[in-house]
């Protein structure tokens, strides 16, 4: 089937509400590997971002009826992901609280293996990752969601301001300040 002839999310989302299952099916394949980013980058945990994404597909099965297919099913999709992140990120604070344990879990990154590196500059690449990944997790939400939106989905601030409820002017100072407290982070090694 030629890109041409693909069905729009609209069209499959429509087709899921009537009840069609594989249309549904058709939509989490189009989006997962792109909300799967997402909420890792959120999270800072694969396995954490995994178990989230089948939260937000749920969440999103069951709200279908009330998607507004005039409006991007990638932005309402990434909205439901982010309310999930929100969510879990709350969980966290609390269970953090009740058990004192202010730490996070460990993460080891990815493989970014590209043109067989030596495995130092692996190990040192992952160790790199890993602390950014840190300390992407460790930023305020406030600050956290427009950088993941804007510099790592590629939202534009208008987009990002949208989906945030915010003014693009807002998006942009947050921006700013999440890129200082980054920059100030991995500086000092407390990511």
């Amino acid at each position: 089937m030629s890109a041409a002839s693909e069905p729009l999310d609209s069209e499959l989302a429509a087709s899921a509400v009537a009840g069609d299952e594989r249309a549904f099916s058709s939509l989490m394949h189009r989006h997962k590997d792109g909300l799967y980013r997402f909420i890792r980058r959120y999270t800072g945990d694969a396995e954490e971002a995994y178990d989230l994404l089948q939260e937000s597909f749920t969440a999103a099965w069951s709200a279908l009826k009330r998607y507004d297919r005039t409006r991007s099913f990638p932005t309402w999709l990434r909205r439901i992901a982010l309310n999930k992140c929100r969510d879990w990120s709350r969980r966290r604070a609390v269970r953090r609280w009740l058990t004192r344990n202010e730490g996070l879990d460990s993460w080891t990154g990815q493989n970014l293996a590209a043109d067989e590196p030596s495995p130092e500059t692996n190990v040192s690449d992952q160790e790199q990752l890993s602390r950014l990944d840190r300390a992407i997790a460790n930023l305020p939400a406030g600050l956290k969601e427009p950088l993941i939106l804007t510099a790592l989905e590629g939202l534009s601030q208008d987009d990002a301001g949208r989906l945030l409820g915010l003014s693009a002017k807002a998006v942009e100072v947050r921006i700013y300040r999440a890129r200082k407290a980054l920059s100030s982070a991995l500086s000092l090694g407390d990511a």
